[in-house]
């Protein structure tokens, strides 16, 4: 099988999570690329079997780049058994309106791009203020501390659940559906 997965980076932990999952599918036996959503004009998706999408929410909001991949591909990607990745640090948490919050931001993602994933994954993502400008670590910070109420407010945080990730990608591989199906949302939270 020939897998291509794709990402979109803000402060670097999707590009991580990233990194990992193309591991995790060269040590299962398949080919895999992975690809910047900035650098990939003109991929040919027909090349591949499946596809997976990484993407971290900021502000209510993918990025660009992402989108406009998906939106570009989505014909192509809905024939593919394709995945989306979620990332943000609301799936950290277990609040009903942030979840809630989480669902409709999706639901707005599949509408303006036309892309249906085979699957969701929400996976947790990181608190970073080593890499936030002054404005974002003030905002940040305030989150966090409300959400976290136990953490380090100067110390970067990984919140993915790297289990839960792994086997749900694990599943995807095994899993022989071939097109879209209703979206079926999975929580990777620790």
């Amino acid at each position: 099988m020939k897998v291509l997965v794709v990402y979109a980076s803000t402060d670097g932990h999707s590009r991580k999570i990233a990194r990992s999952v193309t591991g995790q599918i060269a040590d299962s036996g398949h080919a895999v690329e992975m690809l910047p959503a900035v650098d990939s004009e003109g991929v040919d998706i027909g090349q591949y079997d499946r596809v997976a999408l990484i993407g971290s929410l900021h502000g209510g909001h993918y990025q660009r780049h992402l989108s406009d991949f998906a939106a570009d591909n989505s014909d192509a990607l809905n024939e593919l058994n394709s995945i989306f990745l979620s990332v943000s640090l609301t799936a950290a948490g277990h609040d009903a309106d942030d979840w809630t919050g989480l669902e409709k931001v999706l639901s707005e993602f599949i509408d303006a791009t036309g892309w249906k994933p085979t699957d969701v994954l929400q996976v947790a993502g990181a608190y970073v203020p080593s890499k936030y400008d002054i404005f974002r670590r003030f905002v940040m910070r305030r989150i966090i501390a409300a959400k976290d109420p136990d953490a380090n407010l100067d110390q970067d945080k990984e919140y993915t659940d790297w289990l839960a990730l792994h086997e749900f990608i694990d599943t995807w591989l095994a899993s022989t559906r071939l097109t879209s199906a209703p979206i079926k949302q999975l929580v990777a939270a620790p």
